[in-house]
């Protein structure tokens, strides 16, 4: 389990290609900190850590996760929002996330709003729906809903957050990954046979 609050950026040193998988290795100060089966989230992906270097380490992304998410769209020098997985009896400053995303989005615009910026996603409704001021995570990134929309929501981003994550390079066109809140999926799976 993870809150959604980034610690720390990564940057993507070295792609490899083995059948189906993807190891990624990954360029990061919190590297040396690590230790093997330690679980990760990169862009909202949980991975696990199954080698470490000096100033980085390597994860492996299977044929499944690269379906899903955008990590089959990284390339060398690309950066990925990185976090440890929670403590219990730590603070929950995000919300619940799973680090299981449910699917792609992707970002439809970028409003400067005079001191943050406003990013408007659009993604397939068929499964999911966001709610008004509810959670979502974006990359990784535990945020609120501003505007809630069938298909599509909008976030507002502070300074922090548009510095120390890869927020600074998502533009119009680029594909997000997107964990929808786990207590609305639960709800909406409980009420299916109601409606």
């Amino acid at each position: 389990m993870f809150t959604g609050i980034i610690e720390t950026v990564g940057e993507i040193k070295q792609l490899t290609r083995e059948g189906e998988n993807l190891h990624l290795e990954i360029k990061s100060p919190l590297s040396q900190q690590l230790k093997i089966d330690q679980s990760i989230s990169h862009n909202g992906v949980c991975l696990t850590v199954v080698g470490i270097s000096e100033d980085s380490y390597v994860v492996t992304a299977i044929k499944e996760t690269l379906e899903k998410t955008n990590l089959k769209g990284l390339e060398k020098g690309f950066l990925v929002n990185l976090e440890r997985a929670m403590k219990l009896g730590d603070r929950l400053d995000g919300h619940l996330v799973q680090g299981h995303v449910d699917g792609t989005g992707v970002c439809k615009k970028v409003e400067d709003a005079n001191g943050s910026w406003i990013f408007t996603f659009e993604y397939n409704s068929s499964e999911f729906n966001t709610v008004e001021k509810g959670s979502i995570t974006v990359n990784g990134v535990s945020l609120t809903v501003v505007n809630a929309k069938k298909g599509a929501f909008s976030v507002a981003i502070i300074p922090y957050t548009f510095e120390h994550t890869n927020f600074k390079k998502i533009n119009a066109g680029t594909e997000v990954n997107l964990e929808f809140d786990i207590i609305g999926k639960y709800v909406k799976n409980l009420m299916m046979p109601y409606l």
